[in-house]
């Protein structure tokens, strides 16, 4: 089943979203916006795995 994100679900004022087939191919599309969009936000493992928890299957 796909997995989805957007920062939209993450209380951020941001139109990003994503999708990919498993939930690690999603961190890496992930971890690239972040990193280019969302300077502000550390990705430590609790980060992270509180992003993981808003991960959808649609």
């Amino acid at each position: 089943m796909t997995k989805s994100i957007s920062c939209h679900d993450a209380g951020k004022d941001c139109g990003w979203s994503a999708s990919a087939p498993t939930e690690d191919e999603l961190m890496v599309k992930i971890e690239e916006h972040v990193k280019a969009e969302h300077k502000e936000i550390e990705l430590t493992p609790e980060n992270v795995a509180n992003i993981k928890t808003l991960i959808k299957e649609i």
